[in-house]
């Protein structure tokens, strides 16, 4: 018996690997997620009810996370956005914790990415002017018992590419299931 490779990033949850129609379902649904399930299916050479079985099967793996719609900021009454880089005093699982659960909580936060390096967490944040981040930062952050050090910089331009990169190759395409017809059994 030979035993399966465990690739986390193509597979969790899936009986079967990503195959090359999984990853044009997801690379269509990538660019444009508003994509009705007859237009997807037409896309990916697949019925419409064979192509809902696929996304269905992506969302309950975990592997397609949802669909999000940009808004312009400015719509919201956001005027500058800046990343906080934020050290902790102590690196403990609970201050981690207790940190990353705070940041969420701020109706200011966009974005929280925990990092490896000279800070732990970089931290997006959307706010209406100056005055509002200034706020935020020394609200915030500078009050918080776990926070030894934080470092504001404003984002002048934002430009987000859709999806992530491939960097594993689709399984191979599996033989059709069933009895095959017109053959000879010998």
């Amino acid at each position: 018996m030979c035993a399966r490779q465990s690739n986390s990033l193509s597979n969790d949850g899936l009986d079967t690997p990503l195959d090359r129609i999984d990853f044009a379902i997801l690379d269509h649904l990538t660019k444009n997620a508003r994509l009705s399930n007859k237009e997807l299916a037409a896309r990916v050479a697949l019925a419409p009810s064979s192509c809902l079985q696929r996304v269905r099967r992506l969302q309950r793996a975990g592997i397609l996370l949802g669909a999000n719609a940009l808004v312009a900021g400015r719509a919201l009454g956001v005027g500058l956005e800046a990343l906080i880089f934020v050290r902790l005093r102590r690196h403990a699982r609970p201050v981690v914790e207790r940190f990353r659960t705070h940041v969420l909580a701020l109706t200011e936060s966009v974005g929280l990415f925990h990092l490896a390096g000279q800070y732990d967490f970089l931290v997006h944040v959307a706010v209406r002017d100056a005055d509002h981040l200034r706020d935020l930062a020394l609200d915030a952050f500078t009050t918080r018992p776990e926070v030894a050090h934080m470092e504001t910089h404003l984002i002048f331009d934002r430009t987000v590419k859709p999806g992530l990169p491939r960097l594993i190759e689709p399984a191979p395409d599996l033989p059709p299931r069933g009895p095959r017809r017109g053959g000879s059994a010998g």
